[in-house]
């Protein structure tokens, strides 16, 4: 008589067969997280391009807080929590590293002696034009008193890549680089007169000039050839 033999249980635990979901905002929150480091490239330019990117740190510990919690709710049905803390460990960074950094800079990178300007002082209001006044009362003022502004090189302005002596400095690289030079505004731009003799190199990143400032109001009316704006540059950065 045949013995019927016990057929051996292959059978696995189930829990080894679990699956748990990775949580879509967990990693929105890792990706938010990263592109909020942004925030110091922008801060090295100036505190407004930093205010701009902090949406992002914003969304990353708002999205990466509410996906933790509902993992940690959920530990039997979703994964990523170690990816919603890391998104919010970066957008903490991000907030407060990043707009700390970028006043830092704001406070720092003006030379004793200088006044802080920029190519939004420069634009006249609806007011002044109305007025027949093209450069800002404040503006005139600064007329031959050293001044600090930022902004971007031109490259249709220049002859050469290094040594560069003069060039039209420009409020955005969108202007700088793109586009009919005729059409960019008198008050966007500033022609510069570098005083060293070795001048300066070209780069498409921001220029920090520091000089003197002439401003000759008469020229608003004359073209793209007769720069209202001039500054005789001591620093240029």
């Amino acid at each position: 008589m045949s013995t019927i033999e016990s057929i051996p249980d292959t059978s696995f635990e189930r829990d080894e067969f679990d699956y748990r979901a990775l949580s879509t905002g967990a990693v929105a929150a890792g990706i938010l997280g990263a592109l909020s480091t942004l925030i110091f490239l922008a801060g090295s330019n100036s505190f407004d391009s930093a205010l701009k990117i902090t949406p992002l740190p914003i969304l990353a510990l708002a999205v990466g807080l509410r996906s933790w919690f509902r993992i940690r709710s959920q530990p039997e049905a979703l994964s990523g929590r170690g990816i919603a803390m890391l998104g919010i460990i970066l957008g903490v960074i991000s907030l407060a590293g990043g707009l700390g950094y970028a006043s830092y800079v704001h406070v720092t990178e003006v030379r004793e002696g200088y006044e802080r300007t920029s190519f939004y002082e420069f634009a006249p209001d609806q007011n002044e034009l109305n007025l027949g006044d093209p450069v800002p009362d404040d503006i005139e003022e600064l007329d031959g008193k050293p001044v600090f502004i930022k902004g971007f090189m031109r490259p249709d302005s220049i002859a050469v890549s290094k040594g560069v002596k003069e060039f039209l400095l420009v409020r955005d690289n969108n202007e700088c680089c793109y586009g009919d030079a005729s059409k960019v505004k008198y008050y966007d731009q500033l022609a510069v007169n570098v005083k060293d003799k070795k001048g300066v190199e070209y780069s498409r990143g921001m220029f920090r000039v520091h000089g003197t400032l002439h401003v000759l109001p008469h020229n608003s009316t004359r073209g793209p050839g007769y720069p209202v704006f001039s500054i005789e540059a001591e620093h240029v950065e």
